[in-house]
């Protein structure tokens, strides 16, 4: 009895152990891998002074007209990200990528994550470039940021190009993100296991290889940084247990863009998870005056796989538009 005993405890604590060893394994690994891959990460674009800090811009064509690149959340390096884009784009307009802080080769910053703050900084880092008008055009949640831009610079917008947009009032919204748990993973090696043994998310797309493995490398850099997960915080989620403060979504509830600045919404045709969503879009358009949704087939990210079509109906939108 006492030999079984001791069999079931040894088993047990085994069963404990492995774990535990395991991910003091990883996190050891993921701790000295972080250091050591700082030294391969290659400088791309121009870094300009914003708030004390250092925000990355890159830049690329001589057009007449200039289009600014918002990313979406969680985007480790939009600069490289939206690669495709900016080749299509820069054959015709001065295309100018801004990389928010926490973002590629950005700062980490301590500010608040608010739309006005994000918005704030960005519009600093193209005053110190000297470009004073301009389409915005963004992914994802840089269409809420874009409302609080739009109203606080109203005369330097030429337009606002969404691809994929967020939307005041989308569903699912206010549902919290896990940051806590994001923030773990990343420290005990998790997040840098789960990159290794999944698919390429990049495989087939048109970026080469050196690219892929710079966007791996700054994924494995900001993916958990204190300034993403502030940001997550201020984006869907509330940020009081015991009081709802007022966050990024929320606080775009109910707010149009101005009725004079022309709006166009590329958004994926069907999607199953919001049945609705073009629909969302389309109100939004309909409450300027010069308004136009787009559906494309495809994923959240369309400017990786239909960069061409994006680049071709924004040219044909933007003509269209009176002498500005």
């Amino acid at each position: 009895m006492r030999k079984l005993r001791r069999i079931v405890l040894v088993t047990v604590a085994v069963i404990i152990a492995i774990p535990i060893l395991l991910l003091a394994t990883t996190a050891t690994y993921n701790f000295f891998a972080t250091r050591s891959e700082a030294s391969d990460i290659t400088s791309y674009g121009q870094l300009v002074p914003v708030d004390g800090k250092k925000m990355n811009v890159v830049t690329k064509g001589q057009g007449p007209e200039t289009i600014v690149l918002l990313p979406g959340l969680g985007t480790a390096a939009p600069g490289l990200d939206y690669q495709p884009l900016i080749a299509e784009l820069s054959t015709q307009y001065k295309v100018v990528a801004v990389e928010p802080f926490g973002t590629g080769l950005s700062d980490q910053t301590d500010a608040a994550r608010s739309s006005a703050t994000i918005v704030r900084e960005v519009h600093e880092a193209l005053q110190y470039l000297g470009i004073e008008r301009y389409v915005l055009m963004g992914h994802s949640i840089a269409g809420i940021y874009a409302l609080t831009y739009a109203a606080e610079y109203p005369d330097e917008l030429v337009a606002f190009v969404g691809i994929d947009s967020s939307v005041p009032g989308q569903p699912g919204w206010d549902e919290p993100l896990p940051t806590k748990a994001i923030d773990i993973a990343h420290d005990v090696g998790l997040t840098r296991l789960i990159t290794a043994i999944a698919d390429d998310p990049y495989a087939g797309l048109p970026y080469d290889q050196q690219t892929k493995e710079q966007m791996k490398l700054l994924s494995n850099k900001n993916s958990a940084a204190p300034t993403l997960l502030s940001e997550m915080e201020q984006a869907p989620t509330l940020l009081s247990e015991m009081e709802q403060a007022p966050t990024n979504f929320a606080s775009a509830n109910g707010k149009t863009y101005p009725e004079s600045l022309p709006v166009l919404l590329f958004v994926i045709a069907n999607d199953t998870d919001v049945p609705e969503w073009v629909d969302l879009h389309r109100q939004q358009a309909t409450s300027v005056d010069t308004g136009q949704v787009i559906p494309l087939p495809g994923e959240h990210y369309l400017h990786h796989t239909l960069s061409p079509e994006i680049a071709r109906d924004t040219t044909a939108f933007l003509a269209s538009l009176p002498p500005r």
